[in-house]
């Protein structure tokens, strides 16, 4: 037969071999019949001809049991008198989590465009172990043996440190045994410590240490980088797994763990759990010398600090940012804002606080405090000088970080809020306009016929010059007052200088003028509250008007109202791209709803 027709008779009888073969997939267990106590296993096994077609393997719903280890695969191939056969295994170690009678369902397997099911499997599990124990010539393994060859250890860089220095622990796992997959058990403690986790790598590999003559494959499991918050004698707790090892057992051999090095095809495997817990960790902390430097608060490490001030000249009512960071090495989460001292009739918000920390062995990385202040006043001002100390544990001392002084030049703005001593021309207008005076002129005076006496006319003429003289009266008694009482004026005046300026915000909103709009606003708030509470420009920011109103205004939403307006219509001033007409109408309510509701509850009250 020639070589031709005999590669083509194999070729043939390999693909009839796939029709040929029957496809099967099973599931069987090591014991129908076993003790809560106990582990056992089971094993989905798939037989045909081409194993390489096999994908999409769905193990059962395990809910009633507890996976020790799986799932584990193994393949074979053979081929006999030219018919193509393999298997394909997947073995799970499990154990039930209570007594009863259990149906561990259905796996599947796709086999090309088929989908493959095992059957059910009914397993009883008994409360207990149903295991008799071993005779005397069985070689078992007990915990002291298997302890020795697998262990945890907590590996710390220091034993002795100072409050707030960083104390990083390692936990590795040394083993000479055959595992599976560990589950944790119990995680540490670490009381009296602020913890960072460290960030653990992409995947745990095993590398090779010897200890006492011994050779163990060694893996990273944990690290954490720890702060002490106390001085004294700090412990951290063990940290415990739970690990499935499979182990051979021989009866003629001494020692059973030269059996499972050194001839793994004899003797019966099975899997035990071991606890495995790692030794307790115990450090000393040295309680951090005292300090007379009232700009500590904490910050234990190695640090730099740098602040700056976007610009130092700018017009009344625009926003300035001073940003401060801090880097270096240390506790940065536990790092509290640098003290900032405003000038007075300066606002300035709560910091937005950023961090960006490393956490690859020490922890390292910078924090930023971002403060946004508003001159309210012109003039020549001065932002003191910076200071943050910290502990450096190298240098065993306090090092202190200052920043230069910024001198910032508040220029008048344009949309300056008018307030003052004295009575403008315009106030003297507006209480003309209010005033009717008596008509000096009678040259246009007609006389009718008829009697006049005792007419409506002629009570009227008697009564007017009373009525007249009343309220000239009473106009000359509150003009008095006023012109003797300037914060009187002020108060009764804010609430009509507000109106005018939110007319002049109604305008600027049907134009789409968001930047102008919202300085009115501003102005408009900002005006009222110095008015009617007499508080001195330079004196006023917004938590001392707060702090006013609260003794006038028991509600406590008017003054959270106040204060959440004041603050969206600074940031979107300061903001103001995206503004659209909706936002400008929402304000102008906003802002006219709450100078009524002020007004309402402040009636009667004089400051």
């Amino acid at each position: 037969m020639s070589n031709k027709y005999y590669i083509l008779l194999i070729s043939i009888t390999i693909l009839l071999s796939e029709f040929i073969s029957p496809q099967t997939f099973t599931a069987s267990v090591s014991n129908n019949k076993v003790g809560s106590d106990e582990q056992f296993e089971i094993t989905f096994v798939f037989s045909g001809s081409d194993i390489n077609s096999l994908s999409n393997f769905q193990p059962p719903n395990f809910k009633d049991f507890v996976v020790l280890s799986g799932p584990n695969q193994s393949s074979s191939m053979q081929i006999i008198n030219g018919a193509v056969s393999g298997n394909r295994s997947f073995l799970y170690y499990i154990q039930a989590r209570s007594a009863g009678k259990f149906v561990i369902s259905s796996a599947s397997i796709n086999f090309k465009n088929e989908t493959l099911r095992s059957e059910p499997i009914t397993i009883e599990v008994l409360k207990g172990t149903t295991k008799p124990k071993q005779q005397q010539n069985d070689q078992s393994v007990s915990n002291d043996e298997i302890a020795e060859n697998l262990f945890i250890r907590a590996i710390v860089d220091k034993s002795t440190l100072y409050q707030g220095e960083q104390l990083t622990v390692v936990y590795k796992l040394y083993t000479r045994l055959n595992i599976a997959s560990p589950q944790i058990s119990k995680l540490p403690s670490y009381q009296g410590f602020w913890a960072e986790e460290l960030e653990p790598s992409n995947n745990i590999s095993f590398t090779r240490e010897t200890i006492d003559g011994k050779v163990f494959n060694v893996a990273t499991l944990k690290r954490a980088a720890l702060f002490p918050t106390q001085a004294g004698d700090l412990s951290v707790t063990p940290f415990e797994l739970k690990i499935p090892v499979q182990i051979q057992s021989r009866r003629r051999s001494n020692n059973i763990f030269d059996d499972f090095f050194n001839d793994p095809f004899f003797g019966r495997s099975q899997t035990v759990e071991f606890n495995a817990k790692s030794n307790t960790v115990r450090v000393k902390v040295i309680l951090l010398p005292n300090s007379d430097k009232p700009s500590f608060k904490g910050a234990v490490g190695n640090f730099s600090m740098s602040a700056v001030l976007d610009k130092n000249e700018i017009k009344q009512n625009d926003p300035i940012t001073l940003k401060i960071t801090i880097s270096g090495t240390g506790n940065l989460k536990l790092i509290e804002q640098p003290e900032v001292n405003i000038p007075n009739g300066f606002e300035t918000y709560d910091p937005k606080v950023n961090d960006e920390i490393n956490r690859s062995s020490v922890v390292s990385g910078s924090k930023t405090f971002e403060f946004l202040i508003i001159p309210r006043i012109a003039g020549k001002f001065e932002i003191p000088s910076l200071e943050f100390t910290y502990f450096n544990p190298q240098k065993k001392s306090y090092q202190t970080l200052e920043s230069e002084v910024f001198k910032i030049n508040v220029l008048s703005g344009s949309g300056e809020y008018v307030g003052g001593t004295s009575i403008s021309r315009e106030d003297v207008k507006v209480l003309d306009r209010d005033i009717r005076y008596i008509k000096l002129n009678i040259n246009d005076i007609s006389y009718h016929s008829g009697y006049w006496l005792f007419s409506s006319s002629f009570y009227a003429a008697v009564l007017s010059p009373l009525l007249i003289a009343l309220v000239l009266f009473f106009w000359k008694r509150k003009e008095d007052n006023l012109a003797s009482n300037l914060q009187l004026f002020k108060n009764v005046r804010a609430q009509k200088i507000a109106k005018k300026r939110l007319r002049q915000a109604a305008k600027l909103m049907k134009l789409n003028k968001s930047n102008e709009f919202y300085d009115e606003i501003s102005i408009a708030l900002f005006g009222y509250l110095q008015d009617k509470l007499s508080i001195e420009k330079s004196e006023f920011s917004l938590d001392k008007a707060i702090e006013v109103l609260s003794i006038y205004v028991n509600e406590t939403s008017i003054l959270d109202e106040l204060k959440l307006t004041i603050q969206k219509c600074d940031y979107i001033r300061y903001a103001p791209s995206g503004v659209e007409n909706n936002d400008l109408n929402e304000m102008y309510n906003r802002t006219s709803t709450l100078i009524m509701t002020l007004e309402d509850k402040l009636e009667g009250v004089v400051l």
